[in-house]
């Protein structure tokens, strides 16, 4: 069954329990800064890992010392819904034990 997406007030609205997030050409992003190349690396692998466990993925770019998900509901036609909410509270309560910001 296809997710509901969420209207641009609903958005606007959950975003501010999510500092840093910002929505972006119909996306949920944020882009976290590491120490290093190989704690970025951990933090996507760790990212991987719970979007196999909510089986809902996020595009993730590796920079150097950056990651950056950008999540939004293909079954929603692309668009926002609480699936893609719950995945960045995840990312979120990872990032502090790699020492993002």
């Amino acid at each position: 069954m296809p997710s509901e997406p969420l209207s641009q007030k609903e958005i606007e609205d959950r975003l501010r329990e999510l500092p840093g997030w910002a929505f972006e050409d119909d996306h949920l992003v944020r882009t976290y800064r590491l120490a290093t190349h190989r704690a970025a690396s951990a933090l996507v692998s760790h990212i991987a890992v719970v979007q196999d466990e909510l089986n809902h993925h996020s595009d993730l770019t590796l920079g150097y010392d950056t990651v950056r998900p950008s999540v939004n509901s293909h079954d929603a036609g692309g668009l926002v819904t609480e699936k893609d909410f719950d995945l960045a509270e995840r990312v979120e309560s990872l990032v502090p034990a790699h020492g993002a910001s």
